[in-house]
C-alpha cells in the first residue's frame, strides 16, 4: 500500500523571516507554495532530493552507529520521520528537536566524526544548519536559472 507524502514541513519555516530556502525543511519558496500542486511522483522525487541533501551535509559531522537505537529515540521523543527516510536524515531531525537535551550521542545511536568531533550537540547542529542552508541555496540555483530562461 502506498503512503501519500503530505509535506516535508517540520514546523520551523524560516521563509517567514525572509529566507529564500527554509532552514527547517530545505525547500525553496516556490516549492513550498507549489507543493500541494505536485503529483505524488514529483513529491517523492523532491523528498528524495531533500533526504540526499541532508545525508550529504550531515555525513561530514555525524554517523549513525545504531539505527535501532536512533529509531527508538525518535519514537520516544515523538519526532516524525518517514519509513523510507535514510537514517542520517532522521538524525538531522533528532538534532533539530533534541540538540539542547542530548548529552551522550551514543545513547541515540549516533557518533560525531570529522568536523563534528568535539562539538556539543547545539554547536554541531548549528554547523549542520549552516551546511544545509548552503546546500539548499545550491540546490535552488539551477531551478531559478531554468525558470528565468524558460519564460
Amino acid at each position: 500500500m502506498s503512503q501519500r507524502i503530505s509535506t516535508p514541513c517540520v514546523g520551523v519555516c524560516s521563509t517567514t523571516v525572509g529566507d529564500a530556502v527554509c532552514r527547517g525543511c530545505q525547500r525553496h519558496l516556490d516549492e513550498i507554495r507549489d507543493w500541494f500542486g505536485y503529483d505524488e511522483a514529483e513529491r517523492r522525487r523532491r523528498i528524495g532530493e531533500l533526504d540526499a541533501l541532508r545525508v550529504q551535509a550531515a555525513a561530514s559531522l555525524l554517523r549513525v552507529d545504531d539505527e535501532a537505537l536512533l529509531n527508538a529515540q525518535l519514537a520516544r521523543h515523538r519526532i516524525r520521520v518517514r519509513p523510507e527516510q535514510p537514517p542520517l536524515s532522521r538524525a538531522v531531525e533528532l538534532l533539530r528537536v533534541g540538540r539542547e537535551r542530548i548529552q551522550d550521542f551514543s545513547r541515540y545511536g549516533l557518533a560525531r566524526q570529522g568536523a563534528g568531533l568535539g562539538l556539543t550537540p547545539p554547536r554541531l547542529f548549528a554547523k549542520l544548519s549552516d551546511a544545509l542552508a548552503l546546500a539548499g541555496q545550491a540546490r535552488i540555483a539551477p531551478m531559478t536559472t531554468d525558470s528565468h530562461h524558460s519564460g
